[in-house]
């Protein structure tokens, strides 16, 4: 951050009085500007014994596999968000939505929240955010194509989870970079 976005005078980064780490703060206005992680909210569609994955057509890592996932906007729920995502991303409306995953990804300033939801329809289809959406059972899963590396821990975890059939809410962390960044 370089300039204040209440009055566009520069900043600089330093502690404040009454904080304890450092943030940015306006040398004119004083304005201190909190930055705090990004909520990403996305679904693990189920149809049967399979789940709905998108593939990148967007940056970053465009052309790889994930589950359709993005940034919670202002104004909704996490359960909307994760169902605007997942209609964003895959042109599929799903129902059923129980919180599966929470993710804290320290490095990158980021929490993802996952819900397990069904998929009702076989509706589907690419999107300008997806270049291809595909049902995969847990064999067919492209494992060395999987965009994220959270994404990829989230699905061994259901995976995991399916073999007993217990699906609780649990909360994880990532605390270094995988190969993609995230």
């Amino acid at each position: 951050m370089n300039f204040c976005s209440r009055c566009g005078s520069p900043v600089t980064l330093k502690i404040p009085a009454n904080e304890d780490r450092p943030r940015y703060v306006c040398g004119s206005c004083e304005m201190i500007h909190y930055q705090n992680p990004r909520l990403v909210v996305g679904c693990i569609p189920v149809r049967k014994d399979r789940i709905l994955l998108c593939k990148r057509n967007i940056e970053p890592r465009k052309g790889y596999w994930t589950l359709p996932a993005g940034f919670l906007e202002n104004g909704e729920t996490t359960a909307e968000g994760a169902i605007r995502e997942t209609y964003e991303e895959t042109g599929s409306v799903v129902t059923e939505l129980a919180p599966y995953r929470m993710v804290d990804i320290l490095h990158a300033h980021q929490i993802y929240l996952i819900f397990l939801s069904r998929l009702e329809k076989m509706d589907f289809h690419p999107t300008p955010e997806s270049s291809d959406v595909r049902l995969f059972s847990e064999s067919e899963i492209p494992w060395d194509a999987i965009a994220f590396p959270v994404i990829k821990k989230i699905l061994r975890a259901y995976y995991e989870d399916r073999l007993s059939n217990l699906f609780s809410f649990r909360m994880d962390r990532m605390d270094t970079p995988g190969r993609s960044g995230f």
